[in-house]
């Protein structure tokens, strides 16, 4: 990948995990990479507590939105250098086919937004969950990616999906 990489990350409803990664990595990776989400099933709107989150750890939400991945499989669309599933749903699902020939990895983790339980809880999940993709999105930055070659770069990338905490 080259300088200001662009990275998808996906999951079903595009609500809560990949709209903080796309947040954590824009904010982040500003200059190195731009980043997008987007769902298979997208529910139409950012969950609040994932907003929240976002707002507590600093990083800015505004313009943060549900929108399906057909918006970047069609003409026009952004050339993708990296799509990241972070559900497994999404991964089992039959993606389109993505302009640019990104190379894909999966960093599967909970869905925050389906945990049942008081809000208090809940916002826990929304941390823990943060905190997760937080930390696969710093191994991400710090990845020497000018001196892997592709098949090394996309095992570096999907060796990520193992840090949990």
């Amino acid at each position: 990948m080259v300088s200001s990489s662009r990275v998808l990350f996906l999951c079903t409803g595009n609500s809560a995990r990949s709209i903080m990664a796309e947040a954590t990595l824009s904010d982040l990776g500003a200059g190195r990479y731009i980043a997008y989400s987007a769902g298979s099933h997208p529910t139409g709107s950012p969950h609040p507590m994932a907003l929240q989150v976002l707002a507590e750890q600093g990083h800015p939400a505004s313009g943060l939105r549900s929108k399906s991945w057909d918006e970047f499989a069609v003409a026009g669309a952004p050339d993708l250098d990296l799509v990241v599933t972070v559900c497994d749903n999404a991964r089992n699902e039959s993606c389109p086919v993505w302009p640019g020939g990104p190379m894909a990895v999966h960093w599967g983790v909970e869905d925050p937004a389906s945990f049942q339980g008081g809000e208090a809880a809940q916002h826990e999940a929304f941390v823990r969950v943060y905190g997760v993709l937080r930390k696969r999105v710093e191994g991400l930055l710090a990845l020497d990616v000018s001196t892997l070659d592709r098949d090394s770069l996309r095992q570096a990338i999907q060796a990520l999906s193992q840090v949990v905490d």
